[in-house]
């Protein structure tokens, strides 16, 4: 038997093999592992005899009997290995009851960290593994899940594999084997933290965390947060195991708070090492070893039970933000709508949805079976969007939509080939007696929400096989661990519901009529509706007991389970008024629903049961202070909105948009020069309403940007000097696709409430989250306009601040990256080098000063009104009341002529064709090719450029006129690179000039003769003519002309250019230098000592 929806031809479980279950001995583990006292479960025969259990199925709705049961599964082997005791254990520990039981799978501790000592994985020493091993011959090599080794199978070495999860294993490893199975998953979860899934996404050598298959070629999902990866019809079985990143928990100082290792399996980087025995743990070939995801400590399964519990973050122990010191309050917002991961999904989400409806339009097909969902559709081996392109369309979306409907097309018939030849392959392997026409793809439901959804299971059975042998593979197939006896199957017809007898073969639902698979409800079975037993999990509070199993019945209310939780955990009945009973539901999106005092727990579970048994299994009650401990005060960042309006203005339109019944508590800072402000909430509730309404909001046909920016506790980060965290903003759009990995690597790396997205809001929401810890540096991975973006903002916001000027450090994106250069962060990013690598660069950097400059264009009094200086960033633009002045911040160089001429072509054309112009290559390339074509026009006397400039402008130079020399073009220069790294002012000579840097407060003037003169500067063949160096520079504009500061180009009208010294100074990091070994011999160290000392 084996279930269709996971059809890896290595780990199919023949039907022969099926019956022969294995228990666990117990003996001492290999490897160095602790000792797990839990025993492989024993025959399913076995467990039917217990009698099943009723009134509760899974992990959170027991009745008398589930409890014990599920006990008597992971017991030491020692206590089941006696034969001829172990079928009378099993129905004596049945027989008990469970009502005091308590959940050995919530005893998980810890204060302030993501999780306690015993997370995730930990419980198993308590619950079990949870593995169905069945004996197994694989047909191709196959590697064990648990060392990651070869199975030798082809020379007789058995191997087993787990029926619901797929996991693979020796049999010397089953001894120690410590992953628990994707049934159980959900059990170890005390307190349940959603993934932040990405977009759909196509990955290499990459492994399912659920059926632990391979990725390639299939559509799939990526956490950001903790790296976790999933089919996309896996998704809704993932536990929700992501890492907690706001844990701070009040009344305790920094000393007293500790941070837990948060382990992930598998998918480790390559190469990666155990930090136990230094032996490698990845493999490339299956789904094995762990990886902490704060740390990134690597380990093998049975090494990592061994290791300390206590994470000290690794390498980047001095720039991560601790999760202990921040705070978000209890909101039904995802995180994924936080740190603003949704932004990205529009345009997926729209193309599924064109999908959607395009397969809608066609006739449906006769018969009861329902259509797939669309994750279905999209994992599906016959995938075929079905949607050809009705005409030739000029518009580059259409031709980008054109070749991705042809490439899917392409992908989908690869898929079908390789599909039809894995197929054939699998026939010569198959007996005579196993031949297709003795299978059925059989469609289960699991209530009536996933009828209404059409969505199912499907599962592949023997046309004989019996009822109960259906029920089996229902469960495997929704990775349900219980009792088969607990559930029972019901025929889906079009008008009613006709349950089937236990022993009824699948051949008799199939008439000769109907050749349609046959659909089937997979039910539970109450052994006594009207009462049962009901999970009280404790949740965040300062109790150190697992959940409690509380009697119900149809008429117990809330209140009462209130009272009966509350004394059953030690608490006292009579502080009842200061807790809620919550339902929450462990989907794909974490929900909370506090429950009202008369509504009746028992009923709430039967309804749900009754929609889906798996939603069912992912429900649990919690124990919550209604009293939030982070605090109910909420930020809200509101942009897109006018600028330069006041605070009367600013508070009468967003009162406009929120309403009078819902006012917020205050309002500010308020950043005038970019339309944003901040509001304040005192109540979760009223903050999540104003959210949704401003999000859907619009102001002069624009949409208002809103976010909820978390909190940072900065006292707690005052006790650790060596603690700097760092800040990160990513530019998305910069580098093609690069941002996009950047920021998702990042966000993997470090606390994500630490990494930013400038496309969403800019820096102002970072800067204002940062806004009281008293040290911090900032990454800014974008290019030159990105990094005086930031400084920007950083000059508007650093005055309300505790730190006014942190150190910035540059991962270039951009084209030129001239700044970037000079603080040796490299010419652009490639990809090449690890993330990890750059932020131990960024710790290791050393903090130097980067002068700034002012500069003020003032137009002629004749021509005021006509002045066209508008920076395409957007730069503040200081404008007296009495003239039209401009003022800009300089922090790289300014050109006037020539090169700022060819920079505005550029800028134009890039303007009118932006989807052209996504490459760094590309970018490059259309430079010379207007160079080109303006030498030409040169020699024409068609270009229009000035050969002239030396009679259209006078220099002054700290109060000297410099007469200037026969030049096309001049470059002021406060960085010793220009152009994407050209030295225009040249390499050190001797004349009258000092060696300049970015710190000694001059400027360098150099000239540009022409086109030909840029092209042998750009290839060093030459330098610029050195014209003049200070630190006060004025210069007379008597027409039009082109300028340029830092790459950002326009048409200035003549007037008056002033270049002052600017009292706002930056604090960059530079890159150190590469530390070479050191491969000199002990006593050729000892002489260079002795040189180097005299």
């Amino acid at each position: 038997m084996r279930i269709s929806c996971n059809d890896d031809d290595d780990i199919e479980t023949s039907e022969r093999t099926r019956t022969r279950r294995l228990r666990r001995p117990s003996s001492a583990p290999s490897c160095g592992a602790t000792t797990v006292p839990a025993a492989i479960t024993s025959a399913r025969a076995r467990i039917h005899k217990s009698g099943g259990g009723g009134g509760g199925g899974g992990h959170h709705l027991v009745a008398s009997a589930s409890e014990p049961m599920r006990r008597s599964r992971s017991m030491a082997g020692s206590e089941l290995a006696n034969s001829g005791q172990s079928d009378s254990l099993l129905l004596d520990v049945d027989r008990r009851t469970s009502a005091d039981s308590e959940g050995a799978e919530s005893c998980v501790g810890g204060s302030g960290g993501g999780g306690g000592p015993g997370s995730g994985a930990g419980n198993v020493e308590q619950i079990g593994h949870g593995h169905f091993f069945t004996k197994k011959s694989f047909h191709k090599p196959s590697y064990c899940h648990h060392c990651a080794e070869m199975i030798w199978t082809l020379i007789g070495v058995p191997g087993y594999v787990c029926e619901v999860c797929n996991f693979v294993v020796h049999e010397r490893c089953m001894k120690s084997v410590v992953t628990p199975c994707s049934s159980i998953a959900a059990a170890l979860i005390k307190n349940p933290v959603p993934h932040c899934w990405s977009d759909f996404i196509h990955v290499k050598r990459k492994f399912c965390n659920v059926c632990r298959k391979r990725l390639d070629d299939t559509w799939c999902f990526r956490c950001e947060i903790c790296d976790c990866y999933v089919h996309a019809e896996c998704q809704e079985f993932a536990a929700s195991n992501c890492r907690e990143c706001a844990t701070y928990t009040p009344g305790k100082e920094g000393s007293q708070l500790t941070q837990y290792h948060h382990w992930s399996e598998g998918n480790l980087p390559n190469n990666s090492k155990c930090a136990l025995c230094r032996k490698s743990c990845w493999s490339s070939e299956c789904l094995s070893g762990y990886r902490c995801a704060w740390c990134a400590v690597t380990a093998h399964p049975a090494c990592h039970k061994t290791l300390t519990q206590e994470c000290d973050f690794g390498p980047l122990k001095k720039i991560m933000l601790p999760a202990s010191v921040v705070t978000i309050p209890r909101t039904e917002l995802p995180m994924e709508t936080i740190i603003g991961v949704l932004s990205y999904k529009k345009t997926r989400e729209r193309k599924i949805e064109e999908k959607e409806v395009a397969k809608t339009e066609q006739p449906e097909k006769s018969g009861l079976a329902p259509r797939a969902t669309v994750s279905e559709e999209l994992s599906s081996t016959t995938m075929n969007n079905g949607k050809d392109s009705s005409g030739e369309s000029t518009s580059s979306k259409e031709r980008k939509r054109r070749k991705e409907r042809d490439r899917e097309e392409r992908e989908s018939e690869r898929k079908e080939r390789d599909s039809q030849q894995k197929e054939e392959r699998r026939s010569k392997d198959k007996d005579e007696d196993e031949q297709d026409s003795d299978a059925e793809i059989v469609k289960v439901f699991d209530g009536n929400s996933s009828m209404r959804r059409k969505v199912f299971r499907t599962i592949t059975v023997n046309r004989n096989a019996a009822t109960k042998e259906v029920v089996e593979a229902a469960l495997r197939s929704f990775y349900i661990k219980d009792d088969p006896g607990n559930y029972y199957i019901t025929e889906a017809l079009e008008s009613e519901e006709r349950p089937l007898d236990v022993f009824t073969p699948i051949s008799a639902l199939l008439t000769e009529t109907s050749r349609e698979s046959p659909s089937l409800f997979l039910r539970y079975r109450d052994k006594d509706p009207n009462k049962g037993f009901i999970k009280v999990y404790p949740g965040n509070l300062k109790s150190s007991q697992g959940y409690k199993s509380i009697p119900v019945s149809s008429d117990t209310t809330v209140d009462d389970v209130l009272e009966y939780a509350l004394r059953k955990f030690g608490l006292g009945t009579t502080t009842k008024s200061k807790y809620n009973l919550i339902e929450v539901t462990m989907d794909n999106r974490v929900t909370e629903r506090v429950l009202t005092h008369s509504e009746k727990p028992w009923r709430i579970m039967q309804q749900i049961r009754k929609e889906s048994i798996h939603q069912m299994l992912k429900t649990r009650f919690y124990l919550q202070e209604k009293e939030d401990p982070h605090g109910s005060s909420i930020a809200l960042f509101i942009g897109n909105l006018p600028q330069n309006l006041s605070q009367r203005q600013y508070h009468g339109i967003l009162m406009g948009f929120i309403g009078e019944s819902n006012p917020f508590v205050s309002i500010g800072p308020i950043y005038y020069e970019y339309g944003s402000v901040v509001v304040n909430y005192d109540n979760n509730e009223a903050a999540v309403k104003a959210f949704n309404c401003l999000k859907v909001s619009l102001y002069d046909e624009r949409s208002l940007l809103v976010m909820l920016l978390p909190n940072i506790q900065a006292q707690l980060l005052a006790d650790d000097r060596e603690l700097t965290p760092l800040l990160v903003f990513v530019n998305v759009k910069s580098g093609g696709c690069q941002g996009m990995e950047l920021i998702a690597s990042f966000r993997k790396l470090l606390n994500p409430y630490q990494v930013f997205d400038l496309g969403n809001g800019g820096p102002l929401p970072g800067l204002y989250v940062f806004r009281n810890v008293p040290k911090y540096r900032i990454l800014i991975c974008g290019g030159d306009g990105t990094v005086g973006w930031v400084l920007q903002c950083l000059d508007n916001v650093g005055q309300d601040s505790v730190c006014q000027a942190p150190p910035c450090a540059v991962v270039p994106l951009g084209t030129g990256n001239d700044l970037a250069r000079v603080l040796r962060w490299g010419t652009g990013y490639t990809g090449d080098e690890e993330p990890m690598g750059v932020l131990r660069d960024v710790i290791e950097a050393d903090e130097i000063r980067l002068d700034r400059w002012t500069v003020v264009f003032h137009p002629d009094e004749k021509q005021e009104g006509e002045v066209k200086a508008v920076a395409a960033c957007q730069i503040l633009s200081n404008s007296a009341a009495e003239d039209n002045s401009s003022m800009f911040v300089m922090n790289n160089y300014l050109g006037i002529g020539l090169d700022a001429d060819l920079a505005l072509d550029f800028h134009n054309a890039r303007e009118e064709n932006p989807d052209k112009f996504n490459s760094r290559l590309h970018n490059k390339r259309m430079y010379v090719k207007m160079g080109l074509r303006k030498m030409v026009k040169s020699r024409s006397g068609k270009s229009g450029a000035r050969h002239d400039l030396h009679r259209e402008i006078e220099l002054e130079v700290d109060g000297k006129i410099v007469e200037l020399p026969a030049v096309e073009g001049i470059i002021i220069l406060n960085i010793l690179s220009w152009g994407a790294g050209c030295n225009p002012w040249g390499p050190e000579r001797d004349d009258v000039f000092s060696k300049p840097t970015h710190w000694d407060g001059m400027l360098e003037v150099v000239g540009v003769t022409g086109v030909v003169h840029l092209g042998q500067m750009q290839s060093g063949l030459r330098s610029g003519i050195r014209i003049a160096q200070g630190g006060h520079i004025r210069i007379k504009m008597k027409s039009e002309l082109a300028v340029h500061v830092d790459g950002e180009p326009w048409n200035q009208s003549s007037g008056t250019v002033t270049i002052l010294r600017s009292a706002l100074r930056a604090t960059m990091l530079k890159k150190t230098k590469i530390k070479r070994r050191n491969t000199m011999e002990p006593h050729q160290r000892g002489l260079e000592a002795e040189r180097s000392s005299s």
